[in-house]
């Protein structure tokens, strides 16, 4: 009984001492600690984001995962997405996908403004798309001067009186 204690203490405290030396390794400017970004893709819809992040993660630290739990591998995630709403709706040691609600501004009538936006490490591959348009961009530390768009369902009329009326422009 003695000797399992004191294993299982040699190994948290080599789990220990591996996970503060793991983020002066990290050297990269794609790197935040153990986490190596690879892409992020952003789908805008109507006011919310839809976040997709591909990373990798060091081989040493998969063990402390099993062990420990992804809380950590969440937390530095959100540091790196730097959104203080984001909310995580599924996570694994490669990729995870997160929503913000209310990311972009509206300004009624299905028109919205998504604004710049900095991350907290440099992306290799960033896409963000609207409905109308896609924009793409490597090795950036932001998503530079923003982007309005239009909802996806802003074309829907909510009375058949406005459909009428612009089915008979069309038709002159």
């Amino acid at each position: 009984m003695y000797s399992t204690m004191r294993c299982y203490i040699v190994v948290l405290m080599f789990l220990l001492t591996l996970s503060t030396a793991v983020p002066v390794m990290a050297a990269s400017e794609d790197r935040y600690s153990y986490i190596t970004v690879k892409d992020i893709q952003i789908q805008l819809d109507n006011g919310s984001a839809i976040i997709h992040v591909n990373y990798k993660v060091d081989e040493g630290t998969r063990f402390i995962f099993f062990l420990l739990g992804k809380q950590d591998l969440k937390n530095k995630l959100m540091k790196i997405l730097n959104y203080e709403n984001a909310r995580i709706k599924r996570i694994d040691l490669s990729s995870a996908d997160f929503t913000v609600e209310d990311a972009a501004f509206s300004y009624g009538d299905g028109i919205y403004w998504y604004p710049s936006h900095a991350f907290n490490v440099e992306v290799p591959k960033l896409s963000v798309r609207s409905p109308q348009v896609s924009r793409n961009f490597t090795m950036t530390k932001e998503f530079p001067s923003g982007m309005g768009y239009f909802a996806s369902n802003a074309r829907e009329e909510p009375s058949d009186i406005k459909k009428n009326e612009i089915s008979e422009r069309r038709s002159r």
